[in-house]
Protein backbone atom coordinates (compact mmCIF):
# COMPACT_ATOMS: atom_id res chain seq x y z
CA UNK A 1 0.00 0.00 0.00
CA UNK A 2 1.41 3.40 -0.93
CA UNK A 3 1.57 6.24 1.58
CA UNK A 4 -1.23 8.02 -0.24
CA UNK A 5 -3.45 4.94 -0.16
CA UNK A 6 -2.67 4.46 3.53
CA UNK A 7 -3.53 8.10 4.23
CA UNK A 8 -6.89 7.79 2.51
CA UNK A 9 -7.67 4.51 4.27
CA UNK A 10 -7.05 6.14 7.64
CA UNK A 11 -8.75 9.44 6.76
CA UNK A 12 -11.55 8.65 4.30
CA UNK A 13 -12.73 12.27 4.42
CA UNK A 14 -9.61 13.17 2.44
CA UNK A 15 -10.64 11.07 -0.57
CA UNK A 16 -11.67 14.16 -2.61
CA UNK A 17 -8.11 15.50 -2.12
CA UNK A 18 -6.39 12.46 -3.67
CA UNK A 19 -5.49 14.05 -7.01
CA UNK A 20 -4.31 17.32 -5.47
CA UNK A 21 -2.15 15.52 -2.89
CA UNK A 22 -0.56 13.51 -5.71
CA UNK A 23 0.00 16.70 -7.71
CA UNK A 24 1.51 18.42 -4.67
CA UNK A 25 3.92 15.52 -4.23
CA UNK A 26 4.90 15.65 -7.90
CA UNK A 27 5.58 19.39 -7.73
CA UNK A 28 7.72 19.09 -4.59
CA UNK A 29 9.52 16.01 -5.93
CA UNK A 30 10.40 17.75 -9.18
CA UNK A 31 11.64 20.84 -7.33
CA UNK A 32 13.96 18.74 -5.19
CA UNK A 33 15.08 16.65 -8.15
CA UNK A 34 16.12 19.86 -9.88
CA UNK A 35 18.25 20.98 -6.94
CA UNK A 36 15.68 23.30 -5.38
CA UNK A 37 14.67 23.87 -1.78
CA UNK A 38 11.35 24.27 -0.01
CA UNK A 39 10.17 27.44 1.71
CA UNK A 40 7.18 27.09 4.06
CA UNK A 41 4.98 29.68 5.74
CA UNK A 42 1.81 30.09 7.76
CA UNK A 43 0.43 31.93 10.80
CA UNK A 44 -0.32 30.73 14.31
CA UNK A 45 -0.90 26.98 14.31
CA UNK A 46 -0.09 26.92 10.61
CA UNK A 47 3.31 28.50 11.38
CA UNK A 48 3.92 25.62 13.76
CA UNK A 49 2.89 23.23 10.99
CA UNK A 50 5.37 24.91 8.63
CA UNK A 51 8.14 24.36 11.19
CA UNK A 52 6.96 20.76 11.69
CA UNK A 53 7.22 20.12 7.95
CA UNK A 54 10.75 21.52 7.85
CA UNK A 55 11.70 19.26 10.74
CA UNK A 56 10.48 16.16 8.89
CA UNK A 57 12.32 17.10 5.70
CA UNK A 58 15.66 18.21 7.10
CA UNK A 59 16.39 14.97 8.98
CA UNK A 60 15.35 11.34 9.01
CA UNK A 61 11.58 11.01 9.35
CA UNK A 62 10.68 7.33 9.10
CA UNK A 63 13.70 5.66 7.51
CA UNK A 64 17.52 5.96 7.57
CA UNK A 65 18.94 8.57 5.22
CA UNK A 66 22.41 8.12 3.80
CA UNK A 67 24.40 11.35 3.33
CA UNK A 68 25.68 10.20 -0.05
CA UNK A 69 28.63 12.03 -1.59
CA UNK A 70 29.00 14.20 1.51
CA UNK A 71 30.59 11.20 3.21
CA UNK A 72 33.60 11.27 0.90
CA UNK A 73 33.94 15.04 1.19
CA UNK A 74 34.08 14.71 4.97
CA UNK A 75 36.76 12.05 4.66
CA UNK A 76 38.78 14.19 2.26
CA UNK A 77 38.62 17.34 4.40
CA UNK A 78 38.87 16.15 8.00
CA UNK A 79 40.94 13.93 10.28
CA UNK A 80 39.74 10.34 10.22
CA UNK A 81 38.13 10.36 13.67
CA UNK A 82 36.24 13.60 13.05
CA UNK A 83 35.09 12.48 9.61
CA UNK A 84 33.92 9.13 10.99
CA UNK A 85 31.94 10.79 13.79
CA UNK A 86 30.21 13.23 11.47
CA UNK A 87 29.51 10.61 8.81
CA UNK A 88 27.97 8.29 11.40
CA UNK A 89 25.79 10.97 13.00
CA UNK A 90 24.59 13.14 10.13
CA UNK A 91 21.48 12.29 8.09
CA UNK A 92 20.47 13.07 4.52
CA UNK A 93 18.39 16.24 4.24
CA UNK A 94 15.81 17.68 1.90
CA UNK A 95 16.58 21.41 2.20
CA UNK A 96 13.71 23.39 3.69
CA UNK A 97 13.24 26.70 5.53
CA UNK A 98 10.33 27.86 7.70
CA UNK A 99 9.87 31.58 7.05
CA UNK A 100 8.37 32.52 10.41
CA UNK A 101 11.52 31.42 12.26
CA UNK A 102 13.52 34.60 11.57
CA UNK A 103 12.02 36.56 14.46
CA UNK A 104 14.29 39.61 14.19
CA UNK A 105 13.74 39.94 10.44
CA UNK A 106 9.99 39.34 10.63
CA UNK A 107 9.46 41.82 13.46
CA UNK A 108 11.73 44.46 11.89
CA UNK A 109 10.06 44.22 8.50
CA UNK A 110 6.58 44.29 10.04
CA UNK A 111 7.50 47.38 12.04
CA UNK A 112 9.55 49.25 9.43
CA UNK A 113 7.83 48.31 6.18
CA UNK A 114 4.67 46.25 5.62
CA UNK A 115 3.34 43.50 7.94
CA UNK A 116 1.56 41.72 5.10
CA UNK A 117 4.87 41.34 3.24
CA UNK A 118 6.92 39.61 5.96
CA UNK A 119 6.95 36.34 4.02
CA UNK A 120 7.06 37.87 0.55
CA UNK A 121 10.27 39.67 1.52
CA UNK A 122 11.91 36.39 2.47
CA UNK A 123 10.69 34.70 -0.70
CA UNK A 124 12.31 37.54 -2.64
CA UNK A 125 15.57 37.14 -0.73
CA UNK A 126 15.75 33.35 -0.51
CA UNK A 127 13.71 32.02 -3.40
CA UNK A 128 15.25 31.00 -6.70
CA UNK A 129 13.61 29.61 -9.85
CA UNK A 130 13.07 25.90 -9.31
CA UNK A 131 12.46 26.20 -5.57
CA UNK A 132 9.01 25.58 -4.12
CA UNK A 133 6.80 27.34 -1.57
CA UNK A 134 4.39 25.47 0.69
CA UNK A 135 1.78 27.93 1.96
CA UNK A 136 -0.55 27.02 4.84
CA UNK A 137 -3.72 28.96 5.63
CA UNK A 138 -6.88 27.41 7.00
CA UNK A 139 -9.02 30.06 5.28
CA UNK A 140 -6.77 30.40 2.26
CA UNK A 141 -6.96 34.17 2.66
CA UNK A 142 -4.12 35.03 5.07
CA UNK A 143 -2.77 38.21 3.48
CA UNK A 144 0.91 37.63 4.24
CA UNK A 145 0.71 34.06 2.92
CA UNK A 146 -1.09 35.12 -0.27
CA UNK A 147 1.51 37.84 -0.91
CA UNK A 148 4.26 35.26 -0.45
CA UNK A 149 2.63 33.00 -3.06
CA UNK A 150 2.23 35.88 -5.51
CA UNK A 151 5.90 36.76 -5.11
CA UNK A 152 6.93 33.12 -5.49
CA UNK A 153 4.99 32.73 -8.73
CA UNK A 154 6.55 35.89 -10.14
CA UNK A 155 10.03 34.57 -9.32
CA UNK A 156 9.50 31.12 -10.86
CA UNK A 157 8.89 29.02 -7.74
CA UNK A 158 6.34 26.21 -7.70
CA UNK A 159 3.58 26.83 -5.17
CA UNK A 160 1.49 24.45 -3.07
CA UNK A 161 -1.31 25.58 -0.78
CA UNK A 162 -2.84 23.74 2.18
CA UNK A 163 -6.23 25.21 3.07
CA UNK A 164 -9.70 24.40 4.28
CA UNK A 165 -12.68 23.52 2.12
CA UNK A 166 -13.12 26.88 0.37
CA UNK A 167 -9.50 27.39 -0.65
CA UNK A 168 -9.77 31.18 -0.55
CA UNK A 169 -7.31 33.22 -2.55
CA UNK A 170 -4.69 30.48 -2.36
CA UNK A 171 -6.85 28.25 -4.55
CA UNK A 172 -6.54 30.93 -7.23
CA UNK A 173 -2.84 31.65 -6.91
CA UNK A 174 -1.21 28.31 -6.06
CA UNK A 175 -0.15 25.81 -8.72
CA UNK A 176 -1.68 23.11 -6.50
CA UNK A 177 -4.09 23.67 -3.61
CA UNK A 178 -5.04 20.83 -1.26
CA UNK A 179 -8.39 21.87 0.23
CA UNK A 180 -9.23 19.59 3.12
CA UNK A 181 -12.98 19.17 3.69
CA UNK A 182 -13.36 21.21 6.88
CA UNK A 183 -14.00 24.88 7.65
CA UNK A 184 -13.31 25.37 11.37
CA UNK A 185 -9.68 26.29 11.95
CA UNK A 186 -8.77 23.52 14.36
CA UNK A 187 -10.47 20.87 12.26
CA UNK A 188 -8.68 22.04 9.13
CA UNK A 189 -5.38 21.83 10.99
CA UNK A 190 -6.24 18.33 12.23
CA UNK A 191 -6.41 17.20 8.60
CA UNK A 192 -3.41 19.22 7.43
CA UNK A 193 -1.08 17.20 9.66
CA UNK A 194 -1.74 13.75 8.11
CA UNK A 195 -1.59 15.31 4.63
CA UNK A 196 1.83 16.84 5.11
CA UNK A 197 3.09 13.78 6.96
CA UNK A 198 2.12 11.71 3.93
CA UNK A 199 3.86 14.16 1.60
CA UNK A 200 7.02 14.02 3.72
CA UNK A 201 6.97 10.21 3.73
CA UNK A 202 6.47 10.16 -0.04
CA UNK A 203 9.39 12.53 -0.58
CA UNK A 204 11.62 10.65 1.84
CA UNK A 205 10.95 7.32 0.17
CA UNK A 206 11.49 8.77 -3.29
CA UNK A 207 14.86 10.33 -2.50
CA UNK A 208 16.19 7.86 0.06
CA UNK A 209 15.41 4.53 -1.49
CA UNK A 210 11.97 3.54 -0.30
CA UNK A 211 10.49 2.66 -3.68
CA UNK A 212 6.99 3.72 -4.72
CA UNK A 213 5.50 6.76 -3.01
Amino acid sequence: MTHLELLLSRYPALAPCREDIQRAFALLRDAYAGGGKLLACGNGGSASDAAHIVGELMKSFARPRDIGSARQRLCDALPEADAAYLAAGLEGALPAVSLHGEVALVSAFANDAAPDLIYAQQVLGLGRPGDSLLALSTSGNSKNVVRAVQTAKALGLGTVGLTGRGGGALAKWCDVCVRVPETETYRVQELHLPVYHALCRMLEDHFFGGGAA
